[in-house]
């Protein structure tokens, strides 16, 4: 199981890639005006790049929200099954952040 610092970054990754997705078409759109074989051979290598990088960030995207549900799910299941554990295991861990936020 990934531990929620993975499914974080995977997250963020997704969002920075977005945006650098933007950013790329962006910049295509401002040099569509441009002329020259060799740039327009370039400007289209980079859109058919842009596509493919768009729809395997989806698919990842999907990935990420299929797992993210399921251990929700699975949580659900656990603490339904066990809820004195589940309520144990919650004071604990309120414990500890109690205590370290005490300390500062």
């Amino acid at each position: 199981m990934n531990d929620v610092s993975g499914e974080l970054t995977s997250e963020q990754l997704i969002a920075d890639f977005k945006v650098v997705v933007a950013d790329a078409e962006a910049l295509l759109k401002a040099t569509a005006g441009q002329g020259g074989e060799k740039l327009s051979e370039i400007r289209a290598k980079a859109e058919e790049s842009l596509r493919v990088a768009k729809a395997r960030m989806a698919d990842a995207q999907e990935a990420l929200i299929a797992k993210t549900k399921e251990a929700a799910k699975a949580t659900d299941a656990y603490v339904h099954e066990n809820p004195w554990k589940a309520i144990g295991i919650a004071a604990g861990v309120g414990l500890v952040v109690g205590l370290l936020i005490g300390r500062r």
